[in-house]
């Protein structure tokens, strides 16, 4: 068995002392102790064996604290004493990333699968990870994240419906680990998204938050309570399967109404294609038709934006985040239908609900693959993995 990097968090308090410094690093133990609750007697004994093991180490050069009258050396994570791959799974390509402990992409990879078929694409992933093994010290993984779209159980790494990916009840953790020797966790794509904004990005000071992606399909993280929502299920923040649309139209997911049947990048386009009778056309056509005035592009948004805006309404009246993250490779036009979501969000918002944030973060498909990698360091850090 190959030796892993083990983070020694072994109670609440060291964990607790290990996120701040993972996601506020450098940050001084004061900040530590006032943030997390503990006395700096309690911070002093969690951070010193994470310093003895190399995962947290003290900044050379000192720096004055706010309140403290004597310089103080920051603590940071050791970004370089473990190595994570990172994989998003798509019909058509899988896209990977090597990054550190802190989340920095080091190297991104990329390939075609021959299908979407199960073996197909562990074909693929096994690709990936040896071009990745290439690119690591010593060719070391600590740790290998999936990402895939539906119905993910995270516990048990098992893909139990994916739509996008035709798959059921398949077992990917177990797997992937026989493939590549290395412990593996497996995420719904959305959930892992939301975990690095939780971790590293705009959500690291959120007390409550939602990440809603655009794309290929419509999806949602929820993060409540200091807890991303896994869902009793393994369900959870399905918006795109929210009933907002006519019956008439059939998801991918074989029922009818769902948002995804307005919103969704291919929902648009076939939209498009059938007014226009263009069935050539791609979904950057369509994107060039809308920004030229063209009425069905026009309105293929329009109607877009306002299943969105509905959902999004009902979304934050029901469980009231802060902040709305809208993310997605789905975003980079977002102009095409902001005017319509946010009237339509502020339509059927209920009072203060109105006032949520809503902010707009484009991601590419290797952002995705970071999310995989940050739930492994995610659970690195609980001292889950």
């Amino acid at each position: 068995m190959r030796d892993f990097a083990r983070i020694p968090v072994s109670s609440p308090a060291s964990v607790a002392v290990f996120r701040r410094i993972l996601t506020h690093g450098p940050v001084g133990r004061v900040d530590i102790a006032r943030t997390t609750g503990l006395s700096q007697a309690a911070v002093t004994k969690a951070v010193t064996p994470l310093i003895a093991a190399g995962f947290v180490v003290e900044a050379e050069q000192p720096r004055p604290e706010a309140g403290v009258g004597r310089p103080i050396n920051p603590l940071a994570v050791s970004r370089d004493r473990a190595f994570i791959a990172g994989v998003k799974v798509t019909a058509e390509r899988s896209y990977a990333v090597l990054t550190n402990l802190g989340a920095d992409p080091i190297v991104h990879v990329e390939v075609a699968n021959a299908s979407s078929d199960l073996a197909d694409v562990l074909t693929a992933v096994e690709r990936l990870i040896q071009q990745l093994r290439a690119h690591s010290p010593g060719g070391r993984l600590d740790g290998i994240g999936v990402a895939v779209s539906g119905d993910v159980d995270r516990t048990t790494g098992t893909v139990r419906d994916s739509p996008l990916l035709g798959w059921r009840n398949v077992q990917l953790k177990e797997r992937i680990e026989a493939l590549t020797s290395t412990p593996v966790t497996v995420e719904n794509d959305v959930r892992a998204l939301t975990v690095t904004e939780i971790l590293f990005g705009a959500g690291r000071d959120a007390t409550s938050l939602a990440v809603v992606t655009i794309g290929a399909g419509i999806g949602c993280g929820l993060f409540l309570n200091g807890r991303i929502v896994q869902g009793t299920h393994g369900v959870s923040g399905e918006i795109g399967h929210l009933p907002l649309a006519s019956e008439a139209l059939v998801c991918s997911c074989g029922r009818r109404g769902c948002v995804e049947t307005v919103a969704s990048t291919q929902a648009i386009v076939d939209r498009v294609r059938s007014v226009s009778g263009r069935a050539d056309l791609t979904i950057d056509d369509v994107f060039a038709l809308a920004h030229d005035g063209d009425k069905a592009a026009v309105e293929a948004f329009a109607a877009a934006g306002s299943t969105i805006g509905a959902a999004l309404a009902a979304l934050v009246n029901l469980v009231g985040p802060e902040l709305v993250i809208i993310a997605g490779e789905g975003v980079t036009e977002y102009d095409l239908y902001a005017d319509r979501l946010r009237s339509t969000f502020g339509e059927h918002a209920f009072g203060a609900a109105i006032d949520c944030e809503i902010v707009l973060t484009a991601h590419t498909f290797h952002d995705w693959a970071r999310g995989a990698a940050a739930c492994v360091i995610e659970e690195m850090a609980a001292g889950s993995l």
